[in-house]
């Protein structure tokens, strides 16, 4: 097996990814319906333990584009937002280990977008307060609204610099600017 056929079959869960997961994103409520409190996060995100299985990331892939001759193999869901709107890695380096592969979004209204660079900013983009769904929005100003725990996170697991999300995001989006139109290209 060639080093990108290695890269391109990987499915190790990140440690960094598998830290997320045990993070609680209560967003915006309790568990009673109140407004959140000191402490709630604002970020719509629930990660998973584990990539989905490539089954269920082909059905969710054909029917987000409502293609049949897709198949959503260069993507690797890790979370959702409340509306089922997923969060993946999507490997659009060849040859490159998943940590260092860009994150998107597709959401259940339609969002897409390019939400981090690689792994280690999208720790940063939840660090600075947002989430996959967050960062998609258009009219999003980003203000950072750092949290600490998940700082702490990033800092336990990041190889790169700290920046705010706004900052991550405007980077990535140059970087891909037609992964917007390429996903609705590929949509019926």
């Amino acid at each position: 097996m060639n080093d990108d056929t290695a890269h391109a079959t990987d499915r190790r869960f990140p440690a960094a990814l598998a830290e997320v997961a045990r993070v609680d994103f209560a967003y915006g409520h309790d568990t009673t319906g109140e407004a959140a409190a000191a402490g709630d996060y604002r970020i719509d995100f629930e990660p998973y333990t584990e990539f989905t299985s490539r089954e269920e990331t082909v059905d969710s892939f054909r029917s987000w584009t409502g293609g049949t001759d897709v198949d959503g193999d260069t993507y690797l869901p890790f979370g959702q937002d409340g509306s089922g709107g997923q969060a993946m890695i999507w490997r659009a380096r060849p040859g490159r280990p998943l940590a260092d592969q860009p994150i998107v979004f597709l959401g259940s209204e339609g969002e897409c977008g390019v939400v981090a660079g690689n792994l280690s900013d999208f720790l940063w983009v939840l660090a600075d307060g947002f989430g996959p769904l967050e960062v998609t929005w258009e009219d999003e100003e980003l203000t950072s609204t750092p949290d600490e725990a998940l700082t702490r996170l990033a800092e336990r697991h990041a190889t790169t610099p700290r920046r705010t999300a706004r900052e991550i995001v405007l980077e990535t989006r140059a970087e891909f600017p037609t992964f917007e139109e390429d996903i609705w290209a590929l949509s019926r």
